[in-house]
This record gives C-alpha cells, structure tokens and sequence, in this order.
C-alpha cells in the first residue's frame, strides 16, 4: 500500500522553486483545498509560475472541506492554537490518515498529527 502525503504549500513552493535537498517520497499525493487556494492567489505568481502551480495541482489529489477536516481543524486551531489556514491544512492530513509533509517546525510538534520534513538545499 502506498503512503499517503497531504503537501503543505510550503513544500509545493520550495518543490516548485528548486529548493528541496531531496525528492518528495513517493506515494499518494494530495493538497488541501487551502494549500491550492494558497498557491493560486500567491501575489509574485508571474505566468510561468502560474502554470507551474496549476501542472502541480493537476498531478495531485486535493483534499476538501468535508464535514471530518472541518471539525478536525476547530479541534487543532482550540487545542494546539494554529492560525486556521494552518489547522485546516494539518486536519487534511488527520482526515485522510495521510503524513503531512512541511516546513513548518510547529506542525511538527502538534500531538497526533504524523508531519515529516524534507531537507531543503542551503
């Protein structure tokens, strides 16, 4: 069975910017809704960015606001106090049972929540 990924945008941008050390692992990958609303609306998208964001998005799943993440992310944003982009992000990964993948060092403190980093070039 393979490993289910949900990538949080700062992992898609670093991917998309050169900037990762190592390849994002192999498996079932997905974004939340708010990482693609994220990459979409990202002010310094110039039109080759645009439509490198837009391949990337279309070579993976994406992870709505169901009735689970939503009530996922209220749980993270009371308990662990993330900003409600970054709960609802996290709670992609929990409802999907997916391993989120990001940059943010304080996802990866938040208790029940599988996060892994990925090295990024110096």
């Amino acid at each position: 069975m393979a490993m289910k990924w949900v990538i949080d945008t700062n992992i898609v941008l670093y991917h998309l910017g050169g900037r990762l050390d190592e390849p994002i692992p192999a498996g079932e990958h997905s974004v939340s809704v708010i990482t693609e609303l994220e990459l979409l609306s990202w002010d310094q998208l110039d039109q080759p960015g645009d439509a490198a964001v837009r391949a990337f998005l279309g070579a993976v799943g994406r992870v709505d606001l169901t009735q689970a993440v939503k009530d996922a992310a209220v749980v993270l944003r009371r308990t662990a106090r993330l900003k409600l982009p970054d709960a609802t992000v996290a709670a992609s990964a929990l409802a999907t049972g997916a391993t989120l993948l990001t940059a943010d060092e304080r996802l990866h403190r938040v208790p029940g929540l599988a996060a892994a980093p990925l090295k990024l070039k110096r």
